[in-house]
């Protein structure tokens, strides 16, 4: 059963989605920020409120995709260090093994 790809196939790629996301919130908080700054003539209060409201909230969130995109590149540095030193460690095994089954030299 072939497997589908998706944005959470690695770590990698979570990262990068995380990524397109905060892009995304990015330039809705850009817009936001225009249409608080300059209001058009129809904008009454309780629009101008929610507006505020929004780009609270799309800070909010944004700072969450900061967050998460430094954990998502810890994680990858935790599982580099993990597979780098489990390499190390095998190779340490196996020339031990290799030292054990040669046969020893008479002096």
């Amino acid at each position: 059963m072939a497997q589908s790809s998706t944005p959470f196939d690695s770590i990698e790629s979570a990262r990068d989605y995380i990524q397109l996301l905060r892009e995304a919130v990015d330039e809705a908080e850009q817009t936001i920020e225009r249409e608080i700054a300059h209001p058009c003539a129809f904008t009454g209060r309780r629009h101008l409120d929610a507006l505020r409201l929004v780009d609270y909230k799309l800070k909010s969130l944004r700072q969450h995709f900061v967050v998460s995109q430094r954990l998502l590149t810890d994680l990858r540095t935790l599982r580099r260090y993990l597979l780098d030193e489990r390499a190390s460690e095998r190779t340490v095994a196996e020339s031990a093994t290799e030292d054990a089954s040669r046969p020893h030299a008479a002096a």
